[in-house]
Parts: C-alpha cells; sequence; structure tokens
C-alpha cells in the first residue's frame, strides 16, 4: 500500500507543477508565442474547467474498476500527451489545448490516493494523510518557480516540455504496474448509488460555498498573476518572479502539513477552517487596499495567502464524514469538483475584472480590483460555513 501511494503522490506532484507553471513562463510564452497573461489565465481557466468536468466520472471509475487504472491510464493519454502537445504548440491556442489534455489527464490523481486513504485507513487519519499528500505533492508547486526558471533558461521551454512529457508516461507506467486497489465494496441493497445521492445528505450543501472558494485565490495568484503582478508593480524579471513564487509554494507546503496537526489542537474540522480562511481573507484585503506596499511586504502577504489557502485538506475531512462506504469515490471526487470549479470559475472571470481595472492605466489599480475579486467568494464561503455544524460526524 505505501507503494501504491507513493506513485500516486509522484504524480500529484506532477499535477501540482503543470497547474503553477505558466506564472513562470509567461515572459518567453509572451516572447514566442505571443501569448499575453490575459491568454494564459484562460489556458489555466481550461485547465481547471477540464479537470473538474471530469470528477464525476472519475468518481464513477473509482467506485467500480479502482484508482490503478483510472489513475495510470488517464495521467499517460492525458497529462503525457498533453505535455507533448504543450511541447509543440505554436500559439496560444495550442497552450490552450495541451492545457486542457493535462487537465484531464491529472484530474484522477489526487482523488486516487483519497480513495486509498478513505477505504484502507481509519477515518480519523484521513485529514492527516489528506494533507500530507497535498504537502509532498506540492513540491512540484516548488518545482514550477525558481528551479523551472532555471530549467528553461539552461535547456529551452520546449525541451524542457518534451522531458515532462517523458516523466509523465514514465509515472503512470508506475502507477500502473505497482499500485495495487482497495478490495472492491459491495454495494448494501437498496442504497443509491448516484451524486444525487451524496448532494441529499442534510447539511452538506453549507460546505460547498467555502469548498468552491477557499483554494481560488492560492490557486489563481500563484499560477498566474503572481508573475504580471510582480512585474508590473515591482518591476520583477523572470529570476525574481521565481524566488517569490517559490516562497509562496513554500507556503502552501507548510499549509498543507499544519492544517491535520490544527485540527487535532482545537478540536474540531470547523474552527480550522473558520481560522484559516479568515486569516485568508485578512492577507487578500491587506493586498488590496496596499498594492503598492514593499516586496517584502508583498512577499510575506502572498506566502500568508499560499499558507491560509491551504485548507483543502481540512474540509475534505470535514466532508467525508458524510459519505457511506459505496459512495467514497463519487463523494471525494463531488467535493473536488465544487473545488476546482471554483478556482476554473475565478481563472476565467479574472481576466476580465482585470482588463476592465486596467483601463485607468494604474497597474496598482488594476490588481488591487483582482486581489478584491479573489477576497469576495471567500467572505461569501465564510458566510455559510459558521452554520455549518462543529463535527461532521454528527450528519446521518
Amino acid at each position: 500500500m505505501r507503494l501504491s501511494i507513493g506513485f500516486l503522490v509522484a504524480g500529484y506532484v506532477l499535477s501540482q507543477f503543470y497547474r503553477a507553471c505558466l506564472a513562470v513562463l509567461t515572459p518567453v510564452l509572451k516572447a514566442e508565442l505571443g501569448a499575453t497573461a490575459g491568454d494564459l489565465a484562460v489556458s489555466l481557466g481550461l485547465w481547471y474547467v477540464a479537470f473538474g468536468l471530469m470528477q464525476i466520472p472519475v468518481g464513477e471509475a473509482l467506485d467500480r474498476i479502482g484508482p490503478r487504472r483510472t489513475v495510470g491510464v488517464m495521467l499517460a493519454l492525458g497529462g503525457g500527451g498533453g505535455a507533448a502537445a504543450f511541447a509543440m504548440a505554436g500559439g496560444p491556442w495550442g497552450v490552450h489545448l495541451a492545457m486542457v489534455l493535462i487537465g484531464i489527464g491529472c484530474s484522477p490523481v489526487l482523488m486516487g490516493g483519497y480513495y486509498i486513504f478513505a477505504r484502507s485507513f481509519a477515518p480519523a487519519a484521513f485529514g492527516m494523510l489528506a494533507g500530507a499528500m497535498i504537502g509532498v505533492g506540492s513540491l512540484g508547486n516548488l518545482a514550477g518557480a525558481a528551479p523551472l526558471a532555471w530549467v528553461v533558461e539552461a535547456f529551452g521551454w520546449r525541451a524542457t516540455l518534451w522531458a515532462l512529457a517523458g516523466v509523465t508516461l514514465a509515472v503512470a507506467a508506475a502507477i500502473l504496474t505497482f499500485t495495487r486497489d482497495p478490495e472492491r465494496n459491495t454495494r448494501a441493497a437498496g442504497q443509491g448509488g448516484s451524486v444525487l445521492d451524496i448532494l441529499r445528505l442534510p447539511g452538506l450543501w453549507l460546505l460547498l460555498p467555502l469548498t468552491m472558494a477557499n483554494y481560488t485565490a492560492a490557486a489563481g495568484i500563484r499560477g498566474l498573476w503572481a508573475g504580471p503582478y510582480l512585474t508590473a508593480v515591482h518591476g520583477a524579471d523572470a529570476a525574481l518572479i521565481g524566488q517569490v513564487t517559490l516562497v509562496m509554494g513554500l507556503a502552501m507546503v507548510a499549509g498543507n502539513f499544519a492544517y491535520g496537526p490544527a485540527d487535532r489542537l482545537l478540536g474540531s474540522h470547523k474552527r480550522v477552517v473558520l481560522a484559516g480562511n479568515a486569516v485568508l481573507a485578512l492577507a487578500l484585503a491587506v493586498l488590496w487596499l496596499m498594492p503598492d506596499a514593499s516586496l517584502a511586504q508583498v512577499t510575506a502577504l502572498l506566502a500568508v495567502v499560499g499558507l491560509a489557502g491551504a485548507s483543502f485538506p481540512a474540509i475534505m475531512a470535514h466532508g467525508r464524514a458524510f459519505f457511506p462506504a459505496h459512495l467514497v469515490g463519487r463523494g471525494v471526487t463531488l467535493l473536488n469538483m465544487f473545488s476546482i470549479s471554483g478556482v476554473a470559475i475565478a481563472q476565467f472571470a479574472s481576466r476580465p475584472v482585470f482588463e476592465a481595472a486596467s483601463r485607468t492605466g494604474d497597474a496598482r489599480h488594476a490588481f488591487a480590483m483582482l486581489f478584491l475579486f479573489f477576497l469576495v467568494p471567500v467572505l461569501i464561503g465564510l458566510g455559510f460555513y459558521l452554520f455549518t455544524r462543529p463535527r461532521a460526524e454528527s450528519f446521518d
């Protein structure tokens, strides 16, 4: 089982890398392909759309055929094929297509691990294991910062993407070879087996707004907008962008590891999620009000956004207890679909928000409006989440 999880974590490292790499690739893709920051916002948004739309069929596949074939085949075809398509891209549309394919390929990786955690480990361990998988997988987020900038400078971005295609195919082959599926669960007679049955669970809907909002700021800013923001407001070059986003990435890794112990320290999922997202909202509010703060202050605030915005495993642990054994795959992928859909919607909507705010010609104002745009959904999600019960286990 450890070997099974190990290769799934390796696949998740790639998933994190692919969603983070555009921030560093922005200057070279603009120079060679004419892809603007707005174009790449669409590309990243399409990655999340493809990823989110696949969650329902991925959940069905996990419950029916298990994580080994679901993850291995999709990662090979979508992830490896998408990286190859990226390497051959001739313009923004080529990048769009590549990111759609990569989003499809990466869509089952994290949920394959979560499925194994839910079916093979004690429920009390789910939150810790879920956070640890994201924390270790976030090494891909780090690799998509300064290390990627160094490799691209040394070998070129096309050669780098071809190498990534090979690595992705190798990881997919390892998953197909070594991953072992948990014992198959047989649905009890009379029990429902569709997503609609999950949506009928009482109280679950109160979790969904914050599930959609909690990751949008960290993903959107780290994945794309950090580069243009640091360039326009602080005059940063690619190397400095890589350094700042590396700090933010390290904070995101730390956040994923921190939420599990914090859950045990504060005694409930709800307290941890509320506290973390309140800090996230505060950091975004400061960036909104002070977009031209010093580079050191901005770096610290972006790190707080990354740290506090890593509450997804805690939210998943809260929601996990809702799901009966035969619906675990569909349940965790449904929550993941809401989370990723929120990021996708934010990515698409961020472009017109930024472009409208940019008409004043003041980059500081434009990015202030962008930070406000990421702040509002978090506040709305917190408002709904206040009414959830402290312990998801109390729902029957």
